[in-house]
């Protein structure tokens, strides 16, 4: 009788141990989203009512002007669409994401960076490598999106965009920002 005692209880906590594992599995990795999209239909924003500090517009304001765009590759997700930043006429920023396309996964943000977009398995990891700054939580995995650009960001210190999996460590898609 002891020896059934003992290994029921072991029974008992290598089930408990195994669930305990099996939850931090999904909570960490969320296969699930693999299945989940989140589609995102923005419009490009109006300008705001007033300029932000240390920006100021130029000449009249006669619309948004794209100052910079670039077509997002794959890497560790197939990705595409394009990237774009976006004056509006008040002397913000805004980078839109146009036709994107990707997986959806667990933490993803959208970062401006000074790294190379490189093809394949090279450019997965270099985003976090130099300066980046993140715009905030991908909306959604496929549609058209804006990010508004923070007022002191110097644009001319980033030439990409990224959908950067925080999680991992490793970039979705990129894009090599090219003045327009």
């Amino acid at each position: 009788m002891g020896k059934s005692k003992r290994r029921g209880r072991w029974i008992a906590g290598s089930l408990i141990a195994g669930v305990a594992v099996l939850g931090v599995g999904l909570y960490w990795f969320q296969p699930w989203k693999i299945w989940q999209d989140q589609s995102v239909r923005e419009a490009l924003p109006a300008a705001r009512a007033t300029p932000p500090a240390g920006s100021a517009p130029t000449g009249a304001a006669t619309g948004p002007r794209t100052v910079a765009r670039g077509s997002l590759i794959s890497h560790e997700h197939t990705t595409s669409g394009t990237a774009a930043i976006i004056r509006l006429p008040d002397g913000s920023h805004t980078l839109r994401l146009e036709g994107l396309d990707t997986s959806n996964g667990p933490d993803l943000r959208v970062w401006l960076t000074d790294a190379p977009v490189k093809e394949g398995v090279a450019g997965w990891r270099v985003f976090d490598d130099g300066k980046y700054v993140s715009l905030g939580r991908l909306k959604g995995n496929k549609g058209d999106q804006n990010y508004e650009i923070p007022a002191g960001v110097n644009l001319s210190d980033y030439t990409s965009v990224t959908i950067w999996c925080d999680r991992f460590d490793v970039s979705f898609g990129a894009a090599r920002l090219t003045a327009a």
